[in-house]
């Protein structure tokens, strides 16, 4: 991401000879983003990573959608939904465009091996530690922690033993990045910037892996998977370098940012993909004029649909609409939202919000998945009306 990283064995130059003890070669592997117009890393395998044994189709979690009609805001129970296998096969799909599928798992099993080869995805995990295990090394992970795993890397989910880790997951049609104002233009982040590459954990390195005949799953469309079984196991690799890995980013090290009178919501923004941001609500101070309404105020964003996930704390302005930690709200273009009503009222004379949330904005009209039909709270669209 926004900086250079090495770690373990590599070669003094590029794509020159990287010798074994025993005298033969690691085997070296170009990862590019955007053809060889993007970022890179090189990463050197005991063994080859072409080596495929066999492939099969695979049947991966259900991926239909249907329209949101009538058009309404809805608010999903994220609690409510059965605990999956694991953090990969048991996603439950709640909404999804052709820029991005949000969806929810709760798994305390570890995971088959994965990559997703449509786009990044970003996992928050709402609670629970564990680890993700990948080719680059090991990050370990926590409640808060933003996870980013560019395309095409294979990894695997591995809950601490006895634990479970609950998460929103985020599977993108392109690229995750910081957003471009945060950056010079030399990819440094700016003093401006809501965080710093301090805030950014890559992973630590981990013992290569010497296994025959390991299977991985490989996401490559909507609903089409296939089952790899390979000659070595893909975290044979004694050492890399470059710009494009895997890596975690906490809520709670986002700097939030506050105004004479309430600031729009691209202040809060964390992340960008195409299609798609990323925005992180954290415990902040309310606005600091005397007359300033600290709620949001009621607007239509006519260009978005709108995805809250509430995460923790006590949502100031969303007081008797049902909505609690673990809710997932969607208030579509075509609908004005805001404040439910008495909570203008309610913050004069607070001095701020320990509320904690991650808000997805789209660029397309998202779709429901059979999953949020599910959990959903169908009075919801009535709380403004207090019916």
């Amino acid at each position: 991401m926004p900086h250079y990283r090495a770690a373990g064995e590599i070669p003094k130059k590029r794509h020159t000879r990287a010798t074994r003890p025993d005298g033969g070669l690691y085997a070296e592997e170009l990862m590019s983003a955007q053809g060889f117009s993007g970022m890179t890393s090189l990463l050197y395998h005991r063994g080859l990573p072409t080596a495929i044994v066999e492939a099969e189709a695979f049947e991966g979690p259900p991926a239909a959608t249907s329209p949101n009609h009538p058009l309404l805001p809805r608010h999903f129970r994220t609690g409510e939904l059965p605990s999956g296998a694991d953090l990969v096969t048991g996603r439950h799909l709640l909404l999804a465009n052709a820029d991005i599928r949000i969806g929810y798992g709760t798994a305390a099993a570890p995971s088959p091996l994965y990559r997703n080869a449509v786009g990044d995805e970003c996992v928050f995990v709402q609670s629970g530690t564990g680890t993700v295990e990948t080719s680059f090394g090991r990050l370990e992970v926590r409640d808060g922690d933003y996870v980013v795993i560019p395309k095409s890397t294979t990894h695997r989910w591995v809950p601490t033993p006895g634990g479970t880790l609950r998460a929103l997951t985020l599977e993108l049609a392109g690229h995750v990045d910081v957003p471009r104002r945060y950056r010079s233009p030399e990819g440094q982040l700016l003093e401006l910037a809501p965080y710093s590459e301090r805030d950014l954990h890559g992973p630590t390195p981990a013992e290569p892996i010497e296994e025959e005949d390991v299977a991985v799953l490989v996401r490559h469309g909507p609903d089409l998977w296939t089952r790899y079984l390979y000659a070595t196991h893909p975290f044979d690799v004694v050492g890399w370098d470059g710009w494009l890995y895997p890596f975690t980013f906490n809520i709670a090290d986002f700097e939030p940012r506050v105004g004479r009178v309430h600031l729009p919501p691209p202040v809060h923004q964390t992340f960008e993909a195409p299609g798609a941001v990323i925005c992180s609500f954290c415990p902040r101070p309310y606005d600091f004029d005397r007359d300033a309404i600290a709620v949001p105020y009621n607007h239509a964003n006519v260009d978005s649909d709108e995805v809250l996930f509430y995460v923790a704390g006590s949502f100031m302005s969303r007081r008797g609409s049902g909505i609690g930690a673990g809710s997932m709200s969607l208030h579509p273009a075509g609908f004005v939202h805001g404040p439910q009503p008495g909570s203008v009222e309610a913050a004069f004379g607070e001095p701020g919000t320990e509320e904690t949330a991650v808000m997805v904005d789209t660029f397309a009209r998202l779709e429901l998945g059979d999953a949020a039909r599910g959990c959903e709270d169908a009075g919801y669209f009535r709380s403004w009306a207090g019916r």
